[in-house]
């Protein structure tokens, strides 16, 4: 298993659950420019300190939040790629379908590979709803805009004979030939995250890693069958290796029980603010398929900011908003103690959803300090790390 160290990069200033939207609609004069040239500099740190003591990276980007002040997701990994030596750097991801130029992201992530050695793992996402209008983009077709834009940037990768021109629904190119084409050949590992079981299907039939995020046990078992199925169908073998497998939770790790739940709080409020958003942003016409959409609509709650509530493995339902430490750890949102403790805290997980092949981790999070998050990496990267390594794991997928 690998271990990737995530933060959103936030700028706590501006961040309250007294707010009604910390999104699009967010003024920026809440932004000190000076706090921001502090932050970025103090969450490059800190990744540093991950790559120092083992762990992996990943990097994501949001647009017009205070949530995450990482715009450019590309520009914070070409950084990475420079000043990290080990570290496999994640971007989770490019937002292709809200991107206009297919090819100039084969040419930033060709580059990032090179620059960082053949290092980098190479996520697509769809992106979130809010960021529709930010994006200035069209919600309709969207999944087919996506992996049109995919085709794109493999061709481009792939391609060494000379310029080649795309006419699609969607993008038109005359001239496309990448400078310099990717260390990674065929091109870097590709990772597209998603939560919905067809979705799943396809990056089954495709043999790429999948990511979910948050889900607890039972979605992210689900998930997984529903990509074995897909891995299946394609003729691909009866065994799904675990490292087709990723999911992300939030983790505080501490010398005491007390100290990490002090430092989970904070992190915590990630999922306690991800739908605090102005309502007109929250389900552009067309972004969600009509079974997703409908269960949005029966899961609508009278709190605007609840989100989904996760079973339990024992069949109670929690809402994460109002979820305790405790409930949070219970349903696999959250990896919080001791390093003893945190360590059987994934190993209850792993087997709970049948194996695991890549686990990212947000330890830093709201408005958790520097000091805090270095000794949450150190004592991850020199106590849990070495402990889930010595562990004997299954390397397929098990799926009942």
């Amino acid at each position: 298993m690998r271990i990737y160290h995530f933060s959103e990069q936030p700028y706590p200033e501006a961040w309250s659950l007294e707010r009604p939207t910390l999104r699009v609609t967010l003024p920026n004069q809440l932004c000190r420019p000076e706090e921001a040239h502090k932050l970025y500099n103090r969450y490059l740190d800190e990744w540093a300190i991950a790559d120092e003591v083992g762990l992996d990276l990943m990097v994501n980007e949001h647009h017009q939040t205070a949530t995450c002040i990482t715009s450019s997701a590309t520009v914070v990994l070409g950084i990475l790629a420079r000043t990290t030596k080990k570290a496999r750097i994640l971007i989770l991801g490019v937002p292709i379908a809200n991107r206009n130029d297919p090819v100039r992201i084969a040419e930033e992530l060709s580059m990032i590979d090179v620059i960082s050695g053949g290092r980098l793992e190479m996520g697509f996402v769809k992106g979130i709803p809010y960021e529709i209008t930010p994006a200035n983009s069209n919600p309709l077709r969207f999944m087919d805009r996506f992996w049109e834009s995919h085709d794109i940037i493999i061709k481009a990768m792939t391609t060494h004979d000379g310029p080649f021109n795309f006419e699609g629904e969607f993008f038109h190119h005359r001239n496309i030939n990448v400078w310099p084409r990717p260390m990674q050949q065929p091109h870097p590992p590709v990772w597209v995250t998603t939560g919905s079981p067809g979705n799943a299907r396809e990056l089954g039939r495709r043999g790429y890693v999948v990511a979910s995020f948050l889900g607890g046990f039972g979605a992210t078992k689900e998930l997984h069958k529903a990509y074995a199925e897909g891995w299946r169908a394609a003729g691909r073998g009866s065994e799904i290796p675990v490292d087709r497998l990723a999911y992300l939770a939030l983790a505080a790790t501490a010398s005491t029980d007390a100290e990490a739940r002090r430092r989970a709080e904070p992190i915590v409020d990630y999922i306690r603010t991800t739908a605090q958003v102005a309502p007109p942003f929250k389900q552009p016409p067309g972004y969600f398929a009509n079974d997703a959409l409908v269960k949005i609509l029966r899961n609508k709650s009278s709190n605007p900011r609840a989100i989904r509530p996760i079973a339990s493995p024992d069949g109670k339902m929690i809402q994460p908003i109002n979820a305790s430490i405790d409930e949070l750890i219970d349903i696999g949102l959250l990896f919080c103690g001791t390093p003893d403790k945190v360590v059987k805290q994934i190993e209850r997980f792993t087997d709970g959803i049948g194996g695991l092949g890549h686990l990212m981790l947000m330890m830093q999070g709201g408005n958790l300090g520097h000091e805090d998050t270095a000794d949450n990496l150190r004592l991850f990267g020199n106590e849990v790390l070495p402990a889930l390594k010595a562990r004997a794991r299954a390397k397929v997928f098990q799926a009942a």
